[in-house]
C-alpha cells in the first residue's frame, strides 16, 4: 500500500485530476473504447501539461507501478490501461497548430484524427492517417498509420518530423532526424515503448476536396471482385486508395432497407484530385465488375469521407481483431476468405485490405522501424458487436478466419490491428528491426517501465540512469 501523504502529494503536484477507484466518475473515466476489455487502474493522472507527465512518470517508476499511457483510448487490446497500476492518460493534452507556409502541423496528444483533419481543412491540408475520425493521433501514429492518402504521399510516421518525448527516467526530449535519431527511428511504427509522445510534427499536404465513397456488390460477386482487385490495385495511380471488404449491410440508415443484412463484398475508395481524373481512374470498377447494389461515390469534403463510417463504430462496442502484412492474394486465400467471411457472426464483423503499396514502398525497409514496406495489403479480421454476449462467438470467427488465412500472408502485422498476441508475434512483425529496436528499448527503457503495449523487450535489466537530470527540458 502506497502512504496515503505520498499520493496526496503526487495529486498537488498536478495541474490536471488524479482519479482513483472511489471517485465519482472513475468508472467513466477507466472505460475503453473496446468494451470486451475491462480494466481498472489503481490512478489515473489525467494530465495536463507535459510538467504533469514527466510528474506522473517520475511516480509511477519511482513507487513500482505498472504503468499505462493513454491517447485518444482507441487501442483494440486496450493497451491504454491496465489493473492496479497508473494510467496516464493524455486526453487533456490537445492544441493544433498549422504552419500554411511550410505545410506542417504541431498535434497534441489528446487529439482524435478528426480533430486535427478539422484543423487542417481549414487551410486545404491534411496529414495521411487512418479512416476512422475517432481513432486518436497517437497510438495511430507510433504504429505506423495507414489510410486514404497512404499510396501517394506515405505512412503517417513517413510524414513525422519531430516528436517530444518524456523518457523512462522522466527526462524530456525533442527528436527528430537530427537529434537522437535513434530514438526518432524507434518511434516511427515502434510503438509506445520507448517513451511518452506529448507533441507531434507532421508534414501536411494539399488536400480538400475528395472523390470517394462505398460501392456494394452482393457476396455471390465476391469472388470475382476480389480476384478483379488483386490486379488492378497495384496498377492504379497512387491518387486512388481502395480498400476492400468482405462484410455485411447494417440494419440502419443510410443504407437503403432492402439491402439490409445482405452479405456483401465492397470497395471503399478514395481519390485526391479532380472529378474527371478520378473518374477515369475508376472507370474500370464501373466497366469491368458487374453491377453493384449500393453506390454513394461523390464528390466531398475529406473530413466527410473519413468520419463516413464513425457513427457505426461507437465506443462500447465488443471488438476482436487479427491482423497480417499480405503480398499477394492467390486463389486459395481467396477462396478461404469466402468461406469465413460467410460464417460472420455480426453484421458489424468485416475483413478489410487495406492498400500499403506506392509511396510506402519507396522508403526502406530499414529506414524505419516498420518493416514491412514489400507488402500491398494490411489485413483486418474484426468481429464487432454491441452485444457482450456475442464475445466468444467474435472471438472465435476472428481466430478461426485469421488462422486459415495466414499461410497466405507475410507473418507479421500492423501493430494496431494486433491483440496481446506475445512476443513472437511481435518479433516477426518487425523482423530484421527488431534487434535494432531492442537497442534502442535497452537505450531509453532499460526496466521495461513502458510495457504495457505490444512489447519490445530489453535485454538489460539494470537501474535506469537518467539521460538528463530531473526536471531539465533539454
Amino acid at each position: 500500500m502506497l502512504d496515503a501523504t505520498i499520493i496526496e502529494e503526487f495529486k498537488a503536484s498536478l495541474r490536471g485530476e488524479l482519479i482513483q477507484p472511489n471517485a465519482e466518475g472513475y468508472d467513466d473515466a477507466r472505460s475503453l473504447y473496446n468494451a470486451m476489455i475491462d480494466k481498472r487502474p489503481r490512478f489515473i493522472a489525467r494530465c495536463a501539461n507535459v510538467a504533469d507527465v514527466m510528474t506522473a512518470v517520475h511516480f509511477g517508476r519511482d513507487n513500482d507501478l505498472l504503468v499505462a499511457i493513454r491517447g485518444g483510448g482507441h487501442n483494440g487490446p486496450g493497451l491504454g490501461s491496465c489493473d492496479d497500476g497508473l494510467v496516464i492518460d493524455l486526453s487533456m493534452m490537445k492544441g493544433v497548430r498549422i504552419d500554411p507556409e511550410k505545410r506542417t502541423v504541431r498535434v497534441g496528444p489528446g487529439h482524435s484524427q478528426g480533430d486535427m483533419d478539422h484543423a487542417t481543412h481549414a487551410f486545404g491540408l491534411a496529414v495521411p492517417a487512418g479512416i476512422v475520425s475517432t481513432t486518436g493521433v497517437g497510438g495511430l501514429t507510433l504504429g505506423g498509420g495507414h489510410g486514404y492518402l497512404t499510396r501517394k504521399y506515405g505512412l503517417t510516421i513517413d510524414n513525422l518530423i519531430e516528436a517530444d518525448v518524456v523518457l523512462a527516467d522522466g527526462s524530456f526530449v525533442t527528436v527528430s532526424e537530427s537529434q537522437h535519431p535513434d530514438l526518432f527511428w524507434a518511434l516511427r511504427g515502434g510503438g509506445g515503448n520507448f517513451g511518452v509522445v506529448t507533441s507531434f510534427v507532421y508534414r501536411a499536404y494539399p488536400v480538400s476536396t475528395v472523390y470517394g465513397g462505398p460501392i456494394f456488390w452482393d457476396a455471390k460477386e465476391a469472388r470475382q471482385v476480389m480476384q478483379w482487385y488483386r490486379e488492378f490495385l497495384p496498377q492504379a495511380p497512387v491518387e486512388l486508395f481502395s480498400f476492400f471488404g468482405l462484410k455485411t449491410v447494417p440494419s440502419t440508415e443510410p443504407f437503403p432497407q432492402e439491402i439490409w443484412g445482405r452479405k456483401i463484398c465492397a470497395l471503399i475508395s478514395c481519390y485526391n484530385g479532380p472529378r474527371e481524373k478520378a473518374e477515369e481512374a475508376m472507370k474500370a470498377i464501373r466497366t469491368d465488375l458487374p453491377a453493384p447494389i449500393f453506390e454513394h461515390v461523390d464528390t466531398m469534403p475529406f473530413p466527410a469521407l473519413q468520419s463516413l463510417f464513425d457513427p457505426l463504430l461507437p465506443k462500447g462496442y465488443q471488438w476482436y481483431w487479427k491482423g497480417d502484412f499480405v503480398r499477394e492474394l492467390p486463389d486459395e486465400a481467396i477462396e478461404a476468405h469466402l468461406e469465413h467471411a460467410a460464417k460472420s457472426p455480426s453484421e458489424l464483423s468485416l475483413m478489410h485490405l487495406y492498400p500499403i503499396d506506392g509511396a510506402v514502398h519507396r522508403v526502406g525497409p530499414s529506414e524505419t522501424a516498420w518493416n514491412c514496406r514489400d507488402a500491398t495489403w494490411s489485413m483486418v479480421i474484426a468481429g464487432i458487436d454491441p452485444d457482450p454476449s456475442k464475445a466468444g462467438a467474435l472471438t472465435k470467427w476472428a481466430k478461426e478466419y485469421w488462422e486459415a488465412v495466414h499461410p497466405y500472408t507475410l507473418g507479421g502485422a500492423y501493430i494496431n490491428f494486433m491483440m496481446e498476441e506475445g512476443e513472437d508475434r511481435v518479433k516477426a512483425t518487425y523482423g530484421d528491426n527488431h534487434e535494432r529496436l531492442v537497442e534502442v528499448k535497452n537505450k531509453y527503457d532499460p526496466t521495461n517501465l513502458f510495457r504495457v503495449n505490444q512489447n519490445i523487450k530489453p535485454t538489460l535489466q539494470q537501474e535506469a540512469q537518467p539521460l538528463l537530470k530531473r526536471g531539465s527540458a533539454r
